[in-house]
């Protein structure tokens, strides 16, 4: 397995998107609410299969700050108050390549639900 390493990592908070650029010359910018709605969180994701939570109404989410975690992961603290999520850099790297399937299947499940980005 190619072992992903980010080279910069920029927030930007004017448009809320966190830009990530890898070692292998990949760059990938990641909206803050995709990051929020995918966190790996036990709060997020649950204690398995089934298990996960809809996030609701993180449209407008923002990343107050962004600590490392030793030098594979970050865990960022976000405007809402959720800060258990820990981002391996495979991860990051994952949500980046899979972002249109995965906003894709956000919004089929909030639609379901009913719910909101707002």
């Amino acid at each position: 397995m190619i072992e992903r390493v980010p080279t910069g990592i920029t927030l930007h908070q004017k448009s809320r998107v966190l830009e990530i650029a890898f070692a292998d010359g990949r760059t990938l910018r990641l909206p803050y609410e995709l990051l929020r709605v995918y966190s790996p969180s036990a709060e997020v994701r649950g204690h398995g299969p089934g298990q996960e939570v809809l996030q609701v109404g993180k449209r407008n989410v923002e990343i107050r700050s962004l600590e490392p975690v030793g030098s594979y992961a970050v865990q960022p603290q976000f405007s809402d108050g959720h800060s258990t999520g820990i981002y391996s850099w495979d991860y990051l790297y994952e949500l980046g390549e899979s972002q249109e399937s995965l906003w894709s299947q956000y919004l089929e499940r909030l639609k379901a639900a009913n719910a909101s980005r707002e």
